[in-house]
Parts: structure tokens; sequence; C-alpha cells
């Protein structure tokens, strides 16, 4: 291949092109070669640049390492406080706060980013690093502006779950970990009483929603033998204390309680299991805890209408409800044949809640008759019967008579289970005062219930309430206390009767072409009116009258002296609303 000769003036072109790139081949020139390797061979002198970034760095370590031996106080606390500004208060970021002693008029408002870190290396610890983190000088400005919006109130412009949901998880002093939690409506009853005595028309208003006894005047009722019985226990007894008592009770008061349920000499009987628990209530939730635990699965069922706190108890159990038919609106009475059908058709071991007497809310009970007709469908369909007996006394004044049904129910040895309530015939309703009594097959097997419903109660409410129990014990462990105390209870039986047959003698007086005689056939405390939710709203607004939605009222807060006004008002609303 031939030669190409370059001219001189190209070749001086290239070889200036190789000697001014450090990349290209080595020199052509020897000479500048050893020229470089001389100056290589020589120590560099620093320049001032470098000389200066030294100053600083060594400035800065010798800084941070002094800092700590210095009078210089830090108030760490403080940090949050100063930064944290609430969105309502200012929109910028606030400067953390710092505390100099007067020997040491040291500012930190110039130091930049490195002697920063430094700074909180050596003062901080990790929790108000990680506090401070984010607000610190130098951050990256994504950071900064994210801290810019939360103070200056824009957390709508942010993702959610971001910065503000995090803020949150933390704990904000000015929101809730429970601000998603719903208002719960007043309760039916006492709530109804809370719009009664908000009401100023003290003439005119009407309370006929709760059940308790009221006289004459509406004034609350203490039995006699209530009062008696608590001046011996405070006076007369020197052996009282405030100690607890055992789980399942005092034991005089549980022997008394089966007395009153099944009869004298019934604590003798091995097969029943009494333990005291909170009132009426208390009890049906125990029993309900101990279905759920010893029977689940198990649906209960519940007649409709019936108490309004049925439902809520043995749903909170985690228990299925379901309902069987009980009233007949059309005739204002009991709808037996749909009872019937509907307990024969319940599933096999399914557990009925019955009311053994003064029906709440309709005050239709069963005749003794039908009475038995539901006993054979619950033994034959191996049904479990649970008894709720609170107004024992109510229906008759006769504390045996209104134990009959579950007292039926034993003689035909089917097993059962009754939460009993001295409430209402002893007039012990703050008290909270009651048992859970079972009758089962045989005293071993009534032993170990017993004992697991103590470890339920244990785990509820410990150990039950004692002055209570003492008043009831007192009361019927003295026969002269007890005779009087069922003088008292046909005292309060006979009140209602009297106002129920002075509201049916108005209404029959006001309109004597329909029907009244539901009022007087109905028993116990409560009177089923039939009426709709916007009669009673009616009754409510322009009457003062106070009554529960289903339009039960309680006969034993209406005084004979306003019988008339109450029957003017619901004959109103029957041809008006």
């Amino acid at each position: 291949m031939p030669m190409v000769t370059k001219n001189p003036e190209q070749q001086q072109q290239h070889i200036g092109f190789r000697t001014n790139h450090k990349r290209c081949a080595p020199a052509v020139r020897s000479g500048e070669m050893r020229s470089r390797r001389r100056e290589s061979s020589l120590p560099k002198q620093p320049s001032a640049n470098t000389a200066l970034g030294i100053l600083i760095v060594f400035s800065c370590i010798i800084f941070g390492l002094l800092l700590p031996l210095t009078p210089f106080n830090y108030t760490a606390n403080a940090v949050p406080s100063a930064i944290m500004t609430s969105s309502s208060s200012s929109s910028k970021l606030a400067s953390p706060s710092f505390s100099s002693s007067p020997s040491f008029p040291f500012t930190c408002s110039g130091i930049r980013s490195s002697s920063s870190r430094l700074f909180n290396r050596y003062n901080l610890n990790k929790k108000n690093q990680k506090n401070y983190d984010g607000f610190s000088w130098g951050r990256r400005r994504r950071r900064r502006k994210t801290n810019l919006a939360i103070n200056s109130g824009a957390e709508d412009s942010l993702p959610s779950g971001s910065v503000t949901s995090k803020a949150q998880q933390r704990g904000s002093s000015s929101l809730s970990r429970f601000v998603g939690v719903p208002m719960q409506p007043l309760d039916p009853v006492f709530g109804l009483n809370e719009a009664f005595a908000a009401d100023s028309n003290h003439a005119l208003k009407l309370n006929l929603g709760v059940g308790a006894y009221r006289t004459e005047e509406l004034q609350p009722y203490v039995l006699n033998v209530v009062k008696e019985a608590e001046r011996r226990i405070v006076v007369e007894r020197s052996d009282i204390n405030k100690e607890y008592l055992p789980i399942d009770g005092l034991p005089e008061f549980r022997k008394a309680a089966a007395e009153v349920l099944w009869g004298r000499e019934a604590w003798k009987d091995p097969r029943i299991a009494v333990i005291q628990s909170i009132s009426g209530t208390g009890s049906l939730r125990l029993g309900a805890e101990f279905f759920t635990r010893f029977m689940p699965g198990k649906s209960i069922f519940i007649s409709n209408p019936t108490w309004a706190n049925h439902r809520n108890i043995f749903e909170d159990a985690s228990m299925k409800v379901e309902e069987y038919r009980y009233w007949d609106p059309s005739s204002k009475s009991l709808d037996i044949s749909g009872m019937l059908e509907d307990l024969r058709s319940a599933p096999e071991g399914s557990i009925i809640l019955l009311h053994a007497c003064a029906h709440n809310p309709t005050g239709v009970d069963p005749t003794p008759h039908q009475w038995r007709q539901v006993a054979d469908i619950v033994r034959k369909n191996n049904l479990f019967p649970f008894f709720d007996i609170a107004y024992q006394g109510f229906v008759s004044g006769d504390l045996d008579k209104d134990a009959y049904v579950p007292r039926l129910f034993k003689d035909m040895d089917i097993e059962l289970v009754a939460a009993q309530s001295f409430a209402k015939n002893l007039g012990l309703y703050s008290e909270r005062i009651g048992t859970l009594q079972f009758f089962l097959a045989d005293g071993e097997t009534a032993s170990r219930v017993q004992s697991q419903c103590k470890r339920i109660g244990r785990a509820i409410y410990s150990n039950p309430p004692a002055h209570g129990a003492r008043v009831v014990a007192e009361v019927l462990g003295d026969e002269q206390l007890r005779h009087e105390w069922e003088r008292e209870i046909k005292t309060m039986a006979s009140r209602i009767l009297e106002v129920r047959s002075a509201l049916s003698k108005c209404l029959n007086d006001l309109a004597p072409d329909r029907d009244w005689g539901y009022i007087t056939e109905q028993k116990g405390m409560f009177t089923y009116t039939g009426l709709t939710e916007k009669q009673v709203a009616y009754l409510r607004n322009h009457y003062h009258i106070y009554m529960m939605k289903s339009g039960r009222i309680s006969m034993a807060g209406l005084p004979i002296s306003k019988a008339e006004y109450l029957a003017k008002a619901i004959l109103d609303v029957i041809n008006n609303v």
C-alpha cells in the first residue's frame, strides 16, 4: 500500500491534537514526556479553595464536639409544640425554640446543614430527632411544602392516607381516634323521661312511659317493709360490713328468692341452681352468655312484640334472635293460634323466651289451658323455656298465683331457666337485685351449671351488690315482714286495677259505641293501646302525654284524677289523626 505523505502544516496540526488531549496517544517528542515525569514527582501546592474547605470541615467538627460542654440549652421538648402549629393559628412553619444562659449568647440561626446534622446527632435522642427531622434546615423542598400545607390548613389538597393520616395515627390533640363513632339514639324509655323532664307544662303533662310504680300523687313509693328492713340492717345489726359477697350472691338471699319463685322448701331441691345477678336485665344477659357457650348456634325466639331491651340483650351476646306471633292487633288480644303454630315450627333445641306473667308490653297473658298447650309443645319439640318474671305479684296481688307458669313447667319435669327481678314487687329499682334460676334434671348437672354461671359472672361484674340482697333476705326471712310485704303488693296491684277501671269507664262514657274492654282485660302494669307512632307523637305534642312509640302506657303513671283527660286525648287521636 503506498505511503501517504503529509505536508509539514498537516503534520504539525496532527501532533498538536495529540499533545493537547490526555486520552490520545503519547506525545511524539520525548522531551515533553521527560518534562511531565519531573512535574509529577514534585509535591503539589494546596490551592486556596482546598484550604478553605478543610478549615470549614475542622471548624464544624470542633463545634460539634464542644457544643455539649457549653451552657447552651436546647429545649428538645419544645420543638414539636413550636413546629406543629395548628392550621387555624398559623400558615407558616414556626421556628424551633431555644433557650440559652446569659453567659453564652450564641444563636444557631446561621448554621448550615452540616452543623445542623451534627447538632442533631449530639443533642437529640432518636425520638426527638424523628419529630425534629423534616423541619430541620436543608431538607428537601418537597417535605417543606408538605409540612407547610399541613400547618396552613391545606389538608384537602393532600392525597388521602398521606401525612394527614399519619399525624392522626400518632395522636393529635385536636382529633380523637374515636371520631368515627356514630351517635346512638336515646333509649326508648329513659330518653322519654328526659323529654318529659324538659316539658315545662307541669299542669298537664303525664309520663306513662317508665314501668315503675307511682302513688296517686305520682310520687315514687318506698315500701314500708323496705324502710324497716333497712333500719334493722343499719341500726340493729353489728355484723354488716362492706366486704365482697360470694360470686353467686348472698346465701340467705338466694334461699329466699328460690322460695318466692318455686314455693316454700324449694331451697332443699338439689335440681335448682340459684345465682344472684344484676336485677332482671343482668340475669337475662347472664343466661344469654351461658347459652352462647353451652348451647352454641341455638336461636332464641322472642314474642312479637316484647320488651324493647330483650333483643339488645341477646343480640349483644351474639345469639340469633327470631320471633313468634303473640299480639292480635285487630282484637287487641292474644294470637294463640299463631303463637302455637310458630312454636311448633321452631327448630328442635331452640330457646323460647316466655313472660311468666304481666306480659310486657301488651299486658295479655295466656290462660292456664293455653299455658298447658305451650308446655306440651315445648316438651314434645325439645325446646328450652327461658322465663322472664319481672312482675310477680302485680297481676293478682298474690305471689304464688303469679308464679303459676314456671311451677307448671317444673311439675311437668321440663328443664327451664328463669330471670327473676325484685325491682318492681319490692320497689328496689336502683338496687339492681335479681337472680338467674335453673331447674334441671339432676343435682349434679345443676351444680356444674351453677359453677359455669359463677365463672361468667366473675368476668362481667365479679360480685353482685350486697345492700339489696340484704333487704330482700331481711324481708323474706321475717314472717311478720313477709306478710306485710304481701299486703303492700296487693295495695299496689289494687291501685293499678282501679286506674284501669277508671280509664275504661271514661272511654265508655265518651264513646259507648266502641269496645274498650281490652283495657280491663289486660293485666299487670301496662296497657297496649294499639295507637300508631303518629298518634303517639300527636299526644305528646298537643296533650303533653308521653308514652312509648308502640302505644304502651304504664297504668302506674296515671292518677285517677287525670283518667278523663287521657280518655279525651285518646279519643281525639283515634278520630282525627
